[in-house]
């Protein structure tokens, strides 16, 4: 079972935060420790001012030094919150840099293991959770520190009065250890229906039109009530406890200094309490309770460490647990350094890609590929083709890393790829997909996407990817915001969109997922001419359009995830029977019809 263990990410987190850690930690030590200084000189203030002990530096003396303890406590406070929230911020920068780092690795066309949604409450309360945990440690010495003296203390003055007074905390802990199970089990579970709600939140945003199609909307608002009322009922459970066990501290808290002023009156009137002394108990009473109450709170809030670390483990299945605190570079202060652009250069010139024997089999289903061979040279235009079934695109997709590899060989000019994922990104090798991804940003960040606008030739690229005139058509032009995934664009305009971003970046072999399947002939017949003026272009296709087939240097039939046949279009038509049946049930409109053979 892949885990990490609390105390490793607690030291690892501690080391990337340690100066602002030590300042948090240094200063709210002496915050919760100060009190002893200050009830010791309140029972000399008292005890002086009854004529029991009168003190050396005087009345005015005593109140001078409880007014630096004072002042020294707010500005310890006030710095410490700095260390404090500066070491939150960078353990909590840290882990989400992390986990987004390892999803970034997996195979970009593997799903998230949970539902977006959940993934984004993990990033955020999961992360928050783990990151505040190494605080507890300076807050629990700080308490224990001034209990275990303030008891000590107390002790020395009246041991009959301490024991009486401290018996109820001691047995308070105990009930806190018996309950602290059903604590981490209740906080467990909320945290899971929280997550179970905020999934199904972002998947329902996600499918509004097919609810709407499907007439679903009172079926799956019936789920979201049951959804969250099982989440109402967990955080009620858990709230219930917790405020239960709170109440109990407080209460324990009155109850000792009740005990405390009934034996302390009994030993004034005998002469063996002073003043000062039921001051000192009064203010000490409550320094040591805070010591088994931080002691319980450290120890159950332990428990749900690893919770916490196990739903963040789960976001990056694929990577070693030790990663998700692996140190690494976090920018508090100022601007994070730019991501470098890598500049095309004679390394990346394309030669020639030789595949063999790609297999891939999807654990779900059973489906895929196997023992399929492409051969692609410098300029080639290869066409992937089949029936409508699953194979096509996984082809495509095992090449330029996607989908892990189950077996073959990839060559780039003789050269062995080993992490195709890691090799063919540009400028060596872009990759569109049939259905883009487009941010709910301007059309000219999604083509540019991180790339300086200096480098690139934003209008060369809109004009290979027949977009200008659309462009020009959109409300601000190049500035215009597309919306969430693309949804104020046509189909034809997201694929073109997504094209541009391609073509933005130059690169040696273009990997298109029936990239024209949106587009009308003309347009499809417009891109790939325009494609083609770029004479090295270099293209690996999935399509079954006549006007892709036609260009085709080199045409590959997948038939149940097998190569079928291979060759020119003219020869597949005549000895591919399957080719023959693709070519028939293409449906030509009028414009293709002239050009068919």
């Amino acid at each position: 079972m892949r885990s990490l263990s609390t105390w490793r990410a607690v030291q690892k987190l501690v080391r990337v935060g340690l100066w602002p850690f030590l300042l948090y930690a240094v200063l709210w030590w002496f915050f919760l420790t100060s009190p002893l200084a200050h009830g010791l000189i309140e029972r000399a203030l008292f005890d002086h001012l009854t004529g029991v002990t009168p003190a050396r530096i005087g009345v005015w003396g005593l109140l001078a030094l409880l007014a630096c303890i004072h002042v020294a406590r707010m500005g310890a406070f006030f710095a410490k919150t700095y260390g404090e929230e500066t070491f939150r911020y960078v353990a909590q920068a840290l882990l989400r840099k992390n986990i987004v780092a390892n999803v970034l690795r997996r195979p970009g066309a593997q799903p998230l293991p949970v539902s977006p949604g959940d993934a984004l409450n993990r990033l955020r309360d999961d992360v928050a959770e783990l990151a505040d945990f190494p605080t507890w440690l300076p807050h629990s010495l700080g308490h224990v520190t001034g209990a275990v003296v303030a008891a000590v203390i107390m002790f020395t003055i009246h041991p009959t009065i301490t024991l009486v007074a401290v018996a109820p905390m001691v047995a308070i802990f105990f009930v806190g250890r018996y309950t602290m199970k059903r604590v981490v089990q209740h906080w467990k579970t909320s945290r899971e229906t929280t997550g179970a709600v905020t999934g199904f939140l972002g998947q329902v945003l996600d499918a509004v039109q097919a609810i709407k199609i499907a007439d679903a909307q009172a079926d799956v608002s019936a789920h979201f009530y049951a959804l969250n009322k099982a989440r109402r009922k967990a955080n009620l459970k858990n709230s219930l406890l917790l405020q239960l066990l709170e109440g109990l501290w407080a209460n324990i808290g009155d109850l000792s200094l009740a005990i405390v002023l009934l034996l302390a009156a009994r030993a004034m009137q005998a002469g063996t309490f002073t003043v000062g002394d039921f001051a000192l108990f009064s203010g000490y009473v409550w320094l040591v309770m805070e010591g088994p109450d931080t002691i319980g709170g450290f120890m159950a809030d332990y428990q749900t460490q690893a919770v916490s670390i196990g739903r963040m483990l789960e976001l990056q299945p694929d990577a070693p647990p030790e990663t998700l605190v692996e140190p690494g570079p976090v920018y508090v202060r100022g601007a994070p350094p730019s991501v470098p652009h890598v500049h095309k250069s004679a390394a990346h010139r394309l030669e020639m890609v030789e595949a063999t024997g790609l297999t891939y089999i999807h654990p779900g289903s059973g489906r895929g590929i196997e023992d399929v061979a492409l051969r692609l040279g410098r300029g080639s235009f290869t066409v992937v083709t089949g029936p409508v079934r699953p194979g096509k695109a996984a082809a495509l997709a095992v090449l330029v890393g996607l989908v892990p590899r189950g077996g073959g060989q990839i060559r780039w000019n003789g050269e062995r790829v080993d992490d195709p994922a890691s090799f063919f990104i540009p400028p060596r090798s872009a990759y569109t997909a049939q259905v883009p991804l487009l941010f709910s940003e301007t059309l000219k960040d999604n083509v540019l996407m991180g790339l300086p606008q200096e480098t690139v030739d934003v209008q060369a690229a809109i004009r290979m990817a027949v977009l200008e005139q659309d462009v020009e058509q959109l409300p601000h032009g190049l500035e215009t915001v597309v919306g969430p995934r693309g949804v104020k664009l046509s189909g034809g305009q997201a694929q073109r969109t997504a094209a541009a971003r391609m073509f933005a970046r130059d690169p040696e072999l273009l990997v298109l997922d029936d990239l024209s399947s949106a587009l009308d002939v003309e347009t499809e017949r417009a891109l790939w001419e325009r494609l083609f003026e770029q004479r090295s272009a270099t293209c690996l296709v999935v399509s079954h359009r006549r006007a892709a087939l036609r260009r085709a240097d080199h045409i590959v039939v997948l038939q149940d995830g097998r190569v079928e046949a291979q060759g020119h279009l003219d020869e597949l038509l005549e000895t591919c029977e399957e080719m023959q049946l693709l070519w028939r049930n293409v449906t030509p409109n009028q414009q293709e019809i002239a050009h068919d053979p």
